[in-house]
């Protein structure tokens, strides 16, 4: 492989904003993997936003982009899954396996997407250097007529369109906006690019806790959520706290820290085959690794209230914020029904959309 700009390549990245700035350009922000991708002829290579190389775990993916990127050129983008009409992370997590059997079966069954939203090369020139608006313009030039699977990022400089697709994205599992300068150069790891994210509250059970990597203090706190039968299901962790919150939290939780783990809601923690039916910590998964996954159990008698952005399945997506605690709140009162559901919105409506110009 010979390109004007070589892997790896870290990605542009973008600082969190409250609102939508005026006076840029705007696309809605992905829910997959980052990726560059690198296509010299018959070689590609799909970098991770950390530089590594996800290429083997979408060789259907490779397979396309050879197909429908131009002969050679390095571009920015995101890996994505749909199932039914909207964006699934689970499914795509599936597929860092080390087993290539499993990978080219999921590949079959789950096939992958790119989204394109950035041009860092194209033949012999590195555009690196060039502002936004000229490799957004040379970027659907090289993307005319593109389909599955890869497809050119929905953009517009207009605003009110940008508020649109705030509201209405989130349907498809798309998880906000990100607005960029149209005079900016591509800054390789730099957070010049803003990001504007959905963000809602929920009272979630606090039943456990981790103990912080540096020692006996909260690393994270582990929040339940009750379904219709009444079992009680792990749904996530907020953990952001200052070293001196952190010790003042195990003091406050103290009194509520069981000696055993029987007769917790999450007793069965530890048994595999009990994670199919009931979301519980610790489960199994090929990203922990030999990682000590054991926690300390809490009764779940209290019960705090936290910020998420958005839902995956039946758990919080990302790590969620403390704010408060709800102590006039009955911990069986914290149900799946407080959870605010975005309204559906097909997927292809997004990555079909042409580009808007005002």
């Amino acid at each position: 492989m010979d390109l004007p700009v070589m892997p790896p390549v870290k990605p542009m990245l973008a600082r969190l904003a409250d609102e939508i700035p005026a006076g840029m350009h705007y696309e809605a922000k992905w829910d997959g993997f980052r990726a560059i991708v690198f296509r010299d002829g018959d070689e590609v290579d799909i970098g991770s936003r950390t530089g590594k190389s996800l290429t083997r775990y979408f060789p259907e993916l490779a397979d396309g982009l050879r197909a429908r990127l131009p002969e050679r050129c390095v571009m920015d983008g995101e890996i994505v899954i749909a199932l039914a009409g909207r964006l699934d992370f689970d499914a795509l997590t599936e597929r860092i396996h080390p087993a290539d059997s499993r990978v080219r079966l999921l590949a079959e069954r789950t096939p992958a997407s790119f989204v394109a939203f950035d041009l860092l090369a194209l033949g012999d020139d590195s555009l690196l250097d060039a502002p936004l608006s000229e490799r957004r313009a040379a970027l659907e030039e090289a993307l005319r007529g593109t389909h599955q699977p890869v497809f050119l990022a929905p953009a517009t400089d207009d605003i009110q369109v940008a508020r649109r697709w705030y509201e209405q994205y989130e349907g498809a599992g798309l998880d906000g906006i990100v607005a960029k300068r149209l005079d900016q150069p591509y800054r390789p790891d730099q957070r010049v690019m803003v990001k504007i994210k959905h963000e809602r509250t929920a009272d979630c059970v606090v039943a456990g806790l981790r103990h912080h990597k540096t020692g006996p203090v909260v690393g994270s706190l582990l929040l339940g959520l009750y379904d219709d039968a009444g079992a009680l299901h792990h749904v996530g962790v907020c953990g952001a706290f200052p070293m001196r919150r952190r010790a003042e939290l195990m003091e406050e939780l103290a009194p509520l820290v069981t000696d055993s783990v029987e007769g917790h809601p999450w007793e069965d923690w530890a048994r595999e085959e009990a994670h199919e039916t009931h979301r519980m910590p610790g489960g199994p998964s090929r990203w922990t690794g030999k990682k000590d996954l054991s926690w300390v159990p809490l009764a779940p008698e209290r019960v705090c209230e936290v910020a998420y952005e958005h839902m995956q399945g039946d758990r919080f997506r990302h790590t969620t914020q403390f704010r408060r605690w709800r102590p006039d709140r009955e911990p069986r009162s914290c149900t799946y029904a407080q959870l605010q559901e975005p309204v559906h919105y097909d997927l292809s409506e997004v990555l079909t959309a042409h580009p808007h110009r005002p």
